[in-house]
């Protein structure tokens, strides 16, 4: 099943998505499903109404009241960086309000002139989770989908801690759609990808993940309640522009960020305005 957070008459709506339409659900975005615990397996039975895929815009997935991100979690990348792998997740947290829709313009603020990329698998939290064990933790993912973990590398670099790098405003797309655990049996051989004006500059299979989506979340609910709809971007592989991988986003790139089967962002570059 895939389902969405759209954009419909000035407002948001959760949604189950097929190949060319959107049933509106009973819910005003994705969060709200989740927490509510609501089970939507015949969503047939809570559509309210059907729009053209074509004729919604899509939301971000979820605005989670907390997202987490894994560093150096890809083996490809740490190896670029010059990094040895390390024996436990690389933690640190992203805004909400970094988060935009799967094909909104990226804000690449003027403050930054070192902008870049980084695709990454995102999970998306089903269910309340203190101290599960790996073995439970596989139950308490609702799903998986895509994000670009923009990164203004300069500012990463300001200090030892990567806080400001990672949460320009308006900078992570995060959809386009929810594709739930059940319908994902072979995650590792699915294939992340990140293109910038059409040219491949990142490319890996998820089993290239260093700690997979079970051992990540069962280390973040030992010191943190995971809560419906939190969302944990899983780190990037190796190819980003700091490693030498391909350009730095500028005005006007446009950025595709991919999992095979769990669908692309499509977002163009723009210079963020000024508040």
């Amino acid at each position: 099943m895939r389902l969405a957070t759209v954009r419909v008459e000035g407002r948001t709506q959760a949604a189950a998505v097929d190949d060319e339409s959107v049933h509106l659900l009973p819910f005003p975005d994705l969060g709200s499903l989740l927490a509510g615990g609501g089970d939507v397996s015949d969503w047939r039975y809570h559509a309210l109404d059907e729009r053209s895929l074509s004729g919604v815009e899509m939301a971000p997935v979820v605005m989670p009241d907390a997202m987490y991100a894994v560093g150096l979690n890809f083996r490809s990348h740490i190896l670029e960086m010059g990094r040895e792998l390390p024996s436990r997740p690389t933690i640190f947290t992203k805004h909400r309000s970094t988060l935009i829709g799967a094909h909104d313009a990226i804000s690449l603020d003027d403050a930054s002139e070192r902008w870049d990329y980084e695709a990454e698998l995102a999970v998306v939290v089903g269910r309340a989770a203190r101290r599960v064990t790996v073995a439970e933790a596989t139950e308490v993912i609702a799903g998986y989908c895509v994000t670009n973990d923009v990164t203004a590398r300069d500012w990463q670099n300001h200090g030892s801690q990567w806080t400001p790098g990672k949460n320009f405003e308006g900078t992570a797309p995060l959809g386009p759609v929810l594709t739930t655990r059940a319908a994902v049996t072979d995650l590792g051989d699915r294939i992340l990808s990140c293109h910038v004006d059409g040219q491949r500059v990142q490319r890996a299979p998820l089993s290239d993940l260093l700690f997979g989506p079970p051992e990540v979340v069962a280390y973040l609910s030992t010191f943190v309640t995971l809560r419906p709809g939190d969302v944990i971007a899983m780190g990037t592989p190796a190819g980003v522009a700091a490693g030498g991988g391909g350009p730095w986003l500028r005005r006007g790139s446009e950025l595709r960020t991919e999992v095979e089967g769990l669908g692309a962002c499509r977002n163009l570059c723009a210079t963020s305005a000024p508040s």
